[in-house]
This record gives structure tokens, C-alpha cells and sequence, in this order.
């Protein structure tokens, strides 16, 4: 066990969560000058105020132990399966507004194959805990299809809705990844142990924190966001008024991604959240599996229907408004890109990225402009 990996594994137990001041420290410095540093509080103080709660506790060789005996590693930015290019998101935001804006330190993974391998094509699919029959009969339908077509199916582990879809995932011989907000050895909900296992045996568990950590209610929200920044879209199958299902998505259009919603009856206070994100704008109508797959697609490649595909047809509505407000000729800042789409600032530089993955814009020096 090397130095280096045990530094890691120190520094994601200290950090419980994101952390952007000790990212860049570790960018600066390395992991185990990092370690160092915090161990001997030689930090600014921010940051020091960030990590004295628990830089004394060092389990980071026990939880390499325990996960590795559990059949998973630890993933970090020094290794080949590290997902990078799905976190390149993240770069688009201000952590150090919002410290949950920040990407992981690093990940705990359960299960043998490799992230960046399962989340090179992956959905995430989101809802209530308290699903209705409705519910839970759309999800096996749409991931049904999702997984026939060859998507991982990305969730959250809890009863309900994500559930249901990691069922109906594993039920179609399909790849699913939770995104837990406790440690990877801990079962959370309890009464889904067995389905963790599976999980874990088909796809794969993961969790930004170290084992023994337990799920808290800041946990959760921060949890959203990886299982919105390891997918290409979000689906939300029901929600509530108050869902956290909706936070996810707003992760999802911060970072980029296309969010769609399933609607519901109107009787049901199950799909309220759907239905005024829906009519918001804030999510695209996803009626069928094939929906989510445009949306979620590459940009260029055409519908079942065989309809005219045009380059906006795979971008969520603020990517879209973002590349309209782009001049024909010439460079603009994000600054006159907010106020010409009428999106946020932060937003306009979560989606520019995603313009430039999908080679809709590039930069120089004076600022985006449209490519093609």
C-alpha cells in the first residue's frame, strides 16, 4: 500500500465531502505534501477551520483495508478510471462561493468494473422515495428500453424511484451505478443491503465518502450532484413538491446536462415536481425511453421518428439559450453571454463546457464563440 494512496485515503476522511480549498492545495502540493500540511495545521485558515475537526484522526490504512476486503478500491485522480472528463463540469462553477460546487477528492468504489467505463453512456434516473405504482411501473419501463440500449442507469440508492430503477436495470442485464451519501459499507436504507450487493456485483457503489462515514441530510444534497455529473442526462420519473429529486436536477442544469420529467396525473401529488418543472422549462416532457436517448445523445445523431436532427436537439434548454446568445462572427465574454440568454452567470459557465465537448463553441483569448 503505497504513501501516496493512504494520503489520499487521509485527506478524503478529513474532508467529509467537497472541499475546494483542499483540492487546489493538493493540485499545488501533491496528496502527501497535502496530508502534511493538514496534519501539522500549516494551512490557511480557511481551510484549517475546514479540516482541525478531524485531522487527527487517521484510519486511512483501516479503510483501505476494509474496503479492499469488501471487494472495491479506492479511486483518485492518479488513476486510468478516474472520471475526469465527466467532472470537467465542475469547472464551470464557483466553489469557492459554494463549497458544494467543488468535484470529489476522491471516490470509494464498490464493484470490479471500471467507472469510466460504465458512465461512458449513462441516464440518471430520480424520484420520490414515496413512489406511486405509477411511479415505479414508468421506471421499469423507460429503463427497461434505456438498458436494452446499451445505458447504465445512474441513482441514488434510496426506496422509491431509484430503487425501482436499479431493479429494473439489473432486471434487464443491465450496468447501475449508486451514488451513496454515507460510506460504501454501510447499507443506506438498511432494507437495501441485498440490492447494494447486486449493485455492486452488476455495476458498481459509490460514494465520496470514507467508510464508517454515516448519511446526514447535507450529505444527500451534496450527493446529487455526482449522480448528476456522472450521467449525460437526468430523468425525473415523480417528485414532489419538496423532492430532493429536484435538487439533483438542478444540479443537472447547472453542470450542463439535459433534464427531462416524466409527467403524471394531475391528481397526483406525486408529479407536481415534474409537472411545474415541466411547465417552467426547467425539464423537457419525456413521454418514452427514446426521449431521454436524444436528449441524452450525442449532438447530430437522429431520432427514432427519422425527423430533421438539428445541432441544439441534444442540449438541455440553458445550453441551448446560451449557444443562441452567441454571435455569428466574433468573441463574447460569459458576462454579455448571461445577460444576452437571461441565464446566471454560474449557469453560463456550467454549460459552456458542454458546448465545447459537443464542438459547438470554442475560446480564445477574447472570449466563446461559435464554431461551424
Amino acid at each position: 500500500m503505497s504513501a501516496r494512496r493512504e494520503a489520499w485515503a487521509y485527506l478524503s476522511q478529513v474532508a467529509q465531502g467537497p472541499c475546494a480549498p483542499l483540492l487546489e492545495l493538493v493540485e499545488a502540493v501533491g496528496p502527501e505534501e497535502a496530508a502534511r500540511a493538514v496534519r501539522g495545521e500549516e494551512l490557511p485558515e480557511a481551510l484549517r477551520t475546514r479540516t482541525e475537526a478531524r485531522r487527527h484522526l487517521d484510519s486511512a490504512a483501516r479503510d483501505l483495508d476494509l474496503v479492499g476486503r469488501l471487494g472495491g478500491r479506492l479511486l483518485t485522480p492518479d488513476d486510468e478510471d478516474w472520471p475526469a472528463w465527466r467532472l470537467l463540469a465542475f469547472d464551470g462553477l464557483d466553489s469557492r462561493r459554494e463549497r458544494e460546487s467543488a468535484p470529489p477528492l476522491a471516490l470509494w468504489v464498490l464493484g470490479e468494473r471500471p467507472l469510466t467505463e460504465l458512465t461512458d453512456r449513462a441516464v440518471a434516473v430520480v424520484g420520490t422515495r414515496a413512489a406511486s405504482g405509477y411511479g415505479e411501473h414508468v421506471t421499469g419501463q423507460f429503463v427497461d428500453d434505456l438498458a436494452g440500449r446499451g445505458w447504465t442507469v445512474v441513482s441514488g440508492g434510496a426506496y422509491g424511484i431509484d430503487g425501482a430503477a436499479h431493479r429494473a436495470a439489473l432486471a434487464a442485464g443491465g450496468a447501475t451505478v449508486a451514488v451513496l451519501a454515507c460510506g460504501v459499507d454501510r447499507a443506506y436504507p438498511a432494507g437495501h443491503a441485498r440490492l447494494l450487493r447486486e449493485i455492486a456485483r452488476e455495476g458498481a457503489v459509490v460514494s465520496e465518502y470514507a467508510p464508517g462515514t454515516t448519511p446526514a441530510r447535507h450529505r444527500f444534497l451534496a450527493r446529487n450532484r455526482l449522480v448528476a455529473a456522472l450521467a449525460d442526462a437526468v430523468l425525473v420519473v415523480e417528485a414532489g413538491a419538496r423532492s430532493g429529486a429536484r435538487n439533483t436536477a438542478t444540479w443537472a442544469s447547472r453542470l450542463g446536462r439535459p433534464v427531462l420529467a416524466v409527467p403524471g396525473p394531475v391528481t397526483s401529488a406525486s408529479s407536481v415536481g415534474c409537472h411545474r418543472m415541466i411547465r417552467e422549462g426547467e425539464a423537457l416532457l419525456a413521454a418514452r425511453a427514446a426521449d431521454v436517448v436524444e436528449a441524452a445523445g450525442p449532438v447530430g445523431v437522429a431520432s427514432e421518428d427519422g425527423g430533421p436532427v438539428r445541432a441544439l436537439d441534444g442540449l438541455s434548454p440553458k445550453a441551448a439559450l446560451v449557444y443562441e446568445a452567441l454571435p455569428a462572427s466574433g468573441s463574447v465574454g460569459v458576462r454579455e453571454l448571461s445577460e444576452g440568454s437571461g441565464i446566471p452567470v454560474e449557469s453560463v459557465r456550467g454549460a459552456l463546457p458542454v458546448l465545447e465537448l459537443a464542438g459547438l463553441v470554442g475560446s480564445d483569448g477574447t472570449g466563446w464563440f461559435r464554431r461551424g
